[in-house]
């Protein structure tokens, strides 16, 4: 449970924002949509290597 303590004369905007971002961090919302449906471990993997790929890419080509 998030809880968000409102100071006084704080704004609503300002609260839901310090909410939304601790509610980013926890990771609800990406572990809810990754149990959605079932993906194989072979599947997982593939894609986290193609993901490291492209960030070493990105990586090599900032460099040069």
């Amino acid at each position: 449970m998030i809880i968000i303590n409102v100071k006084e004369n704080e704004s609503i905007d300002k609260a839901l924002k310090r909410f939304k971002k601790k509610f980013e961090k926890t990771g609800v919302l990406k572990e809810l949509r990754s149990r959605t449906f079932y993906e194989k471990p072979s599947v997982s993997r593939r894609t986290e290597i193609i993901k490291a790929k492209y960030i070493q890419g990105k990586y090599a080509e900032e460099n040069y």
